[in-house]
């Protein structure tokens, strides 16, 4: 019996298509860098002079080849001009990590903004779980926002982890603010104890 060996099939990093129908999606400028660089044989295979020129012998005149062309280079510009400006919509917004003390000595860190990154939250939550070796949960939070909540004292290893997530997503630059809300709390205090003091002294005679 002959055995079967299952075929490898090569996925575009870019839309996901294999790169032999890359043409028929919106950024084929990008698919074609991307191809260029990871398999240079089958780029030129497929944009290779030699390619090309059979594409255009084929039964479609040179004059409507290059209208299709043309059409959809059109395309593709306008869903590369909305991409990027879909990038820097991303790259001004931020992702917050607030440390809370529940009670001594036990924290929870909540984290929100995380609709950027456009993936399964409770995928999400239970790879901080794994990574943290805690417990992590997705919920509401009072502005009707989704938002993992971690178990434990682990601010910066979540900024770390959130750092790299991004990187992979090429969306390295949008921020990351860390907040401690019993700092806060401390702040806040100090704030209303100086207003009371100040309204409860006495007023200054002539």
């Amino acid at each position: 019996m002959t055995e079967v060996v299952p075929q490898q099939v090569l996925y575009c990093k870019v839309c996901s298509f294999p790169p032999e129908y890359c043409e028929f999606g919106v950024s084929l400028k990008k698919c074609q860098e991307w191809l260029e660089d990871a398999n240079s044989e089958l780029y030129d295979k497929l944009y290779g002079e030699e390619a090309l020129s059979q594409k255009f012998s084929s039964t479609l005149s040179v004059e409507k080849q290059e209208k299709i062309n043309a059409e959809l280079a059109k395309k593709q510009l306008k869903e590369e001009a909305k991409q990027e400006r879909e990038l820097q919509r991303k790259l001004q917004s931020k992702i917050t990590i607030k440390r809370i003390e529940r009670n001594r000595r036990k924290h929870v860190i909540t984290i929100t903004g995380l609709e950027l990154l456009e993936m399964d939250l409770k995928k999400l939550a239970k790879q901080f779980a794994s990574k943290f070796a805690t417990g992590a949960t997705v919920s509401k939070n009072a502005e009707k926002k989704d938002e993992i909540i971690i178990q434990g004292d682990v601010s910066d290893e979540t900024k770390e982890e959130l750092e790299k997530i991004l990187n992979d997503k090429g969306l390295k630059g949008i921020e990351i603010e860390q907040i401690d809300d019993k700092k806060l709390k401390k702040k806040a205090a100090a704030a209303a104890a100086a207003a009371g003091a100040a309204g409860g002294a006495p007023a200054s005679s002539n």
